[in-house]
């Protein structure tokens, strides 16, 4: 690989780092068209490698932010930390559906399917 294109990827992971890993931000602040990002993306696997840590650094400092509101009290951060995370405790929403009306059978079913086919077939 040419060192220029070495000099401009490293220019570009260190506007990923600035931009906590925001694609479109990085690309104007290092000058390099999405495109490139994302061609040297698909063909060179420690660019890949250092655009995947450099996003897993981001989550950290997000949910380091997301704590700090937590011990803040913020309820709202609380509750979405145990939708996320504390899912296998039970802190998940639960739709319930109730139906008040007739719930066929499957063989009603099939007879309603079976009239229908003699019907689509005789052309009534």
């Amino acid at each position: 690989m040419a060192v220029s294109t070495k000099i401009r990827q490293a220019k570009m992971l260190e506007a990923l780092k600035k931009s906590l890993g925001v694609v479109t931000s990085a690309c104007t602040l290092a000058k390099i068209p999405r495109s490139t990002h994302y061609t040297w993306i698909e063909e060179d696997s420690e660019y890949k490698k250092a655009v995947e840590e450099i996003s897993e650094e981001a989550i950290d400092f997000v949910e380091s932010s997301l704590f700090l509101q937590i011990k803040g009290k913020n309820t709202a951060a609380t509750i979405f930390y145990l939708k996320t995370k504390g899912k296998k405790r039970g802190y998940v929403e639960r739709i319930e559906t109730v139906h008040s009306g007739n719930i066929p059978s499957e063989a009603e079913l099939d007879d309603d399917i079976q009239k229908l086919t003699k019907k689509v077939i005789n052309g009534k």
